[in-house]
């Protein structure tokens, strides 16, 4: 009887839990160095938009110094490439935010048009514009192409 009461009760719980109740949400990280340490290609941008057909944007963070290259050919058949330096400072209201600067074909370095609130899981991160708050970027894990 208390094995048929055991049964029963499960199969009751399993019932009652809508499909949303029982997904399993992406877990978020912290949004660390060494977290988002390494490639990334950009998904959409603009709250939803795809890049064109062929362009591509991979960003390539490094841990151990916070620098990171970026691969893009957005405007452009050729990969352009910037180096540059990221840093990650925590907002007590909005969470994590990401910012950096690159340098330049003339040596000066240049800031990124903005801060971005960043949300982060194993494999995905969003980027909202900190001023912005409908400049919503994704990047998802990726592998780096040979661009030769």
């Amino acid at each position: 009887m208390r094995r048929y009461l055991t049964v029963l009760f499960a199969t009751l719980l399993l019932c009652g839990c809508s499909k949303s109740e029982m997904e399993v949400k992406e877990v978020l990280l912290d949004v660390t160095p060494n977290n988002i340490a390494g490639v990334w290609r950009l998904e959409s941008y603009d709250n939803g938009k795809s890049l064109a057909e062929g362009a591509y944007v991979y960003i390539d963070f490094v841990r151990s110094d916070r620098t990171f290259t970026l691969y893009q050919n957005v405007g452009s058949m050729f990969v352009e490439v910037k180096k540059g330096m990221y840093y990650i400072e925590t907002d007590s209201e909005l969470g994590a935010v990401i910012y950096g600067n690159y340098s330049t074909e003339d040596a000066h370095f240049s800031d990124w048009a903005h801060r971005y609130i960043v949300e982060l899981t194993k494999d995905t991160m969003r980027w909202t514009a900190k001023d912005d708050r409908e400049d919503v970027s994704v990047y998802v894990r990726a592998t780096l192409p040979d661009f030769e």
